[in-house]
């Protein structure tokens, strides 16, 4: 997948993240959301940089990815409980196919360990590597 593309997915995430951390009034439901939605910030930060929408800042850069190796450590915090809210986009697999979704957060923990945030080439070659971990746990236990 193409930068402009990532970027592209990574800013959907972000958006329906934000939209719907608004809606839920579970409170499992409402932290998935929170956590996710913060993901997709410092995934923005990120995708700017790399794209050079903003200038690069190592240390904006660091913050971005210490919260995205701390979020992928919260990820089985959060979705350790079934909930059900209307809000939420959760998939039911998650729960049948616990250890799957265990491997893929743990994927998305080891991409976002490994990104390189000394310069802005560095952060955009990570970043597909994340966003190709977001992107296929997404397919799976995302509901529409």
């Amino acid at each position: 997948m193409k930068l402009s593309s990532q970027i592209l997915f990574l800013a959907l995430i972000l958006a329906g993240g934000v939209a719907l951390a608004e809606g839920a009034t579970d409170p499992d439901v409402k932290a998935r959301q929170e956590l996710m939605a913060a993901n997709g910030a410092a995934l923005k930060t990120l995708g700017d940089m790399a794209s050079a929408k903003i200038a690069f800042d190592a240390t904006q850069a660091q913050a971005a990815k210490q919260a995205l190796v701390a979020n992928a450590a919260g990820i089985l915090d959060v979705f350790k409980n079934q909930a059900s809210d209307p809000a939420g986009h959760a998939s039911n697999a998650i729960w049948t196919a616990w250890d799957d979704f265990v491997g893929k957060a743990g994927d998305m923990g080891k991409a976002a360990e490994a990104l390189d945030t000394a310069s802005a080439q560095s952060v955009a070659a990570g970043l597909q590597a994340i966003g190709g971990t977001c992107k296929a746990c997404h397919t799976a236990y995302k509901a529409s």
